[in-house]
C-alpha cells in the first residue's frame, strides 16, 4: 500500500501552492496586524494569537507575485516551522485556502529548476492534478530565511 501524504492547497495570486498539513496549526481570518517600523516588504507585522505574538509574513514579494487586494477569501495560515533543533510559529498571508488533498509519494514530481523567481530550494516537488500544477513549498526553507533577524 502506498503511503499518502496530506497537503493544504492555497492560492498566492494565480498560482496554487501546497504545504504538508503537518506544518499547519490554524487557518484564521485576517486579524489585527501591528506594523513593524523599518521591516522588509514581506513582513506585514505581528499578530496576537491567544497571548502569543507571531510574525506575519506576506510571501507575495518573495515569489514576485503581485499582491491582490485582500478579500473575504484572504486568510492567515499559522505554520509551525522546524529549523535545526528550534521550532517557531508564524502567520502567512494567502489569497485563498482551497482544500486538503491526499497524494502518494509517487505522484509528486521532482522540483524543476525554476530560475530566480521560484528558487528551486523553496519547492519540494510538484503535484500534477488535472490541468493544474501545484507547487509544494519547502516551508522550512522559505520561512526560516524570511524570518532571519526577527
Amino acid at each position: 500500500m502506498k503511503k499518502l501524504n496530506s497537503y493544504l492547497t492555497f492560492k498566492l495570486g494565480n498560482e496554487i501552492f501546497a504545504t504538508n498539513v503537518s506544518h499547519v496549526l490554524h487557518i484564521l481570518g485576517i486579524p489585527e496586524i501591528t506594523k513593524m517600523p523599518n521591516s522588509p516588504d514581506y513582513i506585514m507585522g505581528v499578530m496576537n494569537l491567544r497571548g502569543q505574538v507571531l510574525p506575519v509574513i506576506d510571501p507575495h514579494p518573495r515569489f514576485k507575485i503581485e499582491s491582490k487586494e485582500q478579500t473575504q477569501d484572504s486568510c492567515i495560515v499559522v505554520l509551525e516551522i522546524q529549523n535545526n533543533s528550534e521550532s517557531f510559529q508564524l502567520g502567512s498571508l494567502v489569497d485563498a485556502v482551497l482544500e486538503v488533498i491526499e497524494v502518494s509519494e509517487d505522484q509528486i514530481l521532482p522540483s524543476p529548476e525554476l530560475g530566480v523567481e521560484y528558487n528551486a530550494r523553496y519547492i519540494e516537488g510538484v503535484i500534477h492534478r488535472g490541468e493544474k500544477f501545484i507547487l509544494i513549498l519547502n516551508v522550512t526553507q522559505v520561512f526560516s530565511e524570511l524570518t532571519k533577524g526577527l
